[in-house]
C-alpha cells in the first residue's frame, strides 16, 4: 500500500482521538459546571481544567479500557499457571512442606485461617 494511505489513516486516527478527548472534556466541564456550583458551592471550571481533571482521574483510578479488572484477571491467571508449573515438579512431601511454610508465612489472624483436621489449634464445636 502507498505511504500516503498510511499517512491519511494516521491523520484520521489523530483527528478522531482529539475529537473524542475534546468531547469528553466538554461533557466533564458541562456536568461539573451544572452540578458542583449548585450542590457544593464550588467553582466553575474551564475546558482545560476539565481536561486536567480527566487526566488526573485516569492517573489515579485507571480506566478508558486496557487493563482494569480484565488486566488483573489476566495477571492472576498467569501467576496461577506459573505457580502450578513450579509446584508440579515437587514431590508430595515437598508440596506439603511448601504449603505449611506458606501457611505460616501468610497466615492472618486465627479466625481467618482454614480449619484442618491436623490443626491442634482449631476448635470443633
Amino acid at each position: 500500500m502507498k505511504p500516503s494511505f498510511w499517512l491519511l489513516r494516521g491523520l484520521k486516527f489523530v483527528l478522531f482521538a482529539a475529537l473524542f478527548v475534546t468531547l469528553a472534556a466538554y461533557v466533564t466541564m458541562s456536568l461539573w459546571n451544572w452540578l458542583v456550583p449548585e450542590l457544593f458551592h464550588g467553582p466553575f471550571i474551564s475546558i482545560w481544567q476539565a481536561l486536567g481533571l480527566l487526566g488526573l482521574t485516569r492517573i489515579l483510578f485507571g480506566g478508558w479500557g486496557r487493563g482494569g479488572r480484565a488486566g488483573w484477571a489476566r495477571h492472576r491467571r498467569q501467576w496461577k499457571q506459573k505457580m502450578e508449573s513450579r509446584l508440579g515438579h515437587l514431590t508430595p512431601e515437598e508440596r506439603e512442606k511448601f504449603r505449611q511454610k506458606m501457611e505460616g508465612a501468610c497466615a492472618g489472624p486465627a479466625w481467618m485461617r482454614r480449619k484442618s483436621t491436623e490443626d491442634p489449634h482449631s476448635s470443633t464445636v
